[in-house]
């Protein structure tokens, strides 16, 4: 019965951390150097990550500095980040590429907040489609008398609180971002 909701446990988890990878890569108007942990660049004819070709560090409020490890990708590093759906515009400047923050307009502030409440709402979506399967799971137990109807039902409270805390755990994650992302 345990391994029931343990997996439950997971699963969820696995959904809360996959919300908080989405609403990483949503740009505010201030600069972190995680903004870009998942933009891939060529290197070699082979599909690498940023973070493993250069040195991404945050300048000050609005500014991003990349130092690539080899000078030679300097220009593929930039037109990544110019191809990408970010709207950011790298400057490069001897062997640093700045990149500053564009800011926001009230307009795109909006369309992202739409975005991130999706993405919530997506969340919170996979983690109910976990509770209903680990429902199932211990349906399908007390009916093979594997465990009694009580502790069905008991069990069923557990994974219903464990839901709970998931679903809460997620508005505080978008409702984080929506105040992140209205600050001017």
């Amino acid at each position: 019965m345990s391994e029931v909701t343990e997996n439950a446990k997971e699963r969820m988890q696995k959904s809360v951390d996959s919300l908080k990878l989405d609403l990483s890569k949503i740009r505010t108007g201030r600069a972190h150097a995680g903004i870009l942990d998942h933009l891939s660049v060529d290197y070699y004819g082979s599909q690498t990550l940023l973070t493993q070709l250069a040195n991404v560090t945050v300048a000050d409020a609005t500014t991003i500095n990349i130092q690539p490890y080899e000078k030679t990708m300097i220009q593929t590093i930039e037109k990544a980040i110019r191809e990408s759906d970010m709207g950011l515009n790298p400057a490069t400047s001897g062997e640093l590429i700045r990149i500053p923050m564009p800011a926001l307009t009230e307009e795109r502030r909006r369309d992202l907040i739409k975005v991130v409440k999706s993405d919530g709402e997506n969340s919170k979506i996979s983690i109910r489609n976990i509770r209903r399967d680990s429902n199932e799971a211990l349906k399908k137990m007390s009916k093979e008398k594997e465990i009694g109807e009580d502790d069905e039902r008991g069990m069923q409270e557990i994974v219903q609180k464990i839901t709970d805390d998931f679903i809460v755990e997620v508005d505080r994650l978008i409702d984080a971002k929506e105040k992140d992302l209205l600050v001017i």
